[in-house]
């Protein structure tokens, strides 16, 4: 199976988790169109979408960078058509613009709760729908969000009320996604890892260097993604996967080579949240 010619529309991709995925994609000679707000270099944060482009292109891979919100219907439509213009279809829609704030419930500001709201749900809702009648030509059709197995233990529910209903959201959006369109062969699922992923996020909110250092790369999120997509759609669907068990299921049992720091044990890595 290959993702070679599959056209992947994907919320932001400039960085981090959602680049790793598409230049897996782009190894392949996969054509990925980003609808990103990155426009122009973030002062703390490194890429934008367009040297995200140029990366994908230099991976093997055809991009189609595009300046857009995905809070905005406007640019959500205007991403769905210029990606079947530029393509002739769309193959794959990821989900992968997501907003995180871990403040308690009496220190998160309004705004910030909206933020993730309309970011993280209503974004990855009305992206997925707006694709879907595209999606419903497509050979093999894919939505994948990344988010994490719906899990209502007191220690998650209570931990972060806001992000914690924000990222369930994602979930559950992509799981009734998976119900309604199954007639149509449209597979929806979601994947999430089982240990911290180095990323900004990750250092700018959850830890610091002292996390990074016993994390696992990007690359193990992208590897497992690239398993899910080359998946019939017809049969595998309606999943909260995880990222280290979908590779298990492929054959893959030893992620040594996915350490942030080399040679860092598997039981030295930080858990992600959400897993018990």
């Amino acid at each position: 199976m290959s993702l070679a010619g599959k056209t992947i529309l994907m919320s932001g991709g400039s960085r981090g988790i959602g680049l790793a995925i598409a230049l897996r994609a782009a190894a392949d000679g996969a054509n990925i169109a980003m609808l990103a707000k990155t426009d122009t270099p973030h002062p703390k944060l490194e890429g934008t979408i367009h040297t995200a482009a140029e990366q994908i292109r230099a991976a093997g891979g055809q991009a189609l960078p595009i300046v857009g919100d995905v809070r905005e219907d406007d640019d959500i439509t205007e991403a769905v058509l210029k990606t079947q213009g530029e393509f002739g279809g769309i193959d794959i829609v990821i989900n992968n613009a997501s907003v995180i704030d871990l403040s308690r419930s009496l220190d998160l500001g309004p705004k910030k709760y909206d933020l993730m709201q309309d970011v993280n749900v209503r974004g990855t809702f009305m992206l997925s729908r707006a694709a879907v009648p595209i999606l419903k030509d497509a050979e093999n059709p894919h939505i994948l969000s990344l988010s994490p197995p719906l899990n209502a233990t007191p220690k998650w529910l209570g931990a972060h009320t806001g992000y914690t209903l924000a990222k369930f959201g994602m979930t559950m959006a992509t799981l009734g996604l998976a119900a309604e369109f199954a007639r149509d062969g449209i597979a929806a699922n979601t994947l999430w890892p089982r240990t911290t992923i180095a990323t900004a996020a990750v250092k700018n909110l959850l830890g610091g260097d002292k996390v990074m250092a016993a994390s696992r790369t990007p690359e193990i999120y992208a590897d497992a993604a690239y398993a899910v997509l080359v998946k019939p759609a017809a049969s595998y669907t309606g999943q909260t996967l995880i990222v280290e068990d979908v590779l298990e299921a492929d054959g893959v049992t030893d992620f040594s080579s996915y350490a942030a720091v080399p040679g860092t044990p598997d039981n030295a890595l930080f858990p992600d949240i959400f897993l018990d």
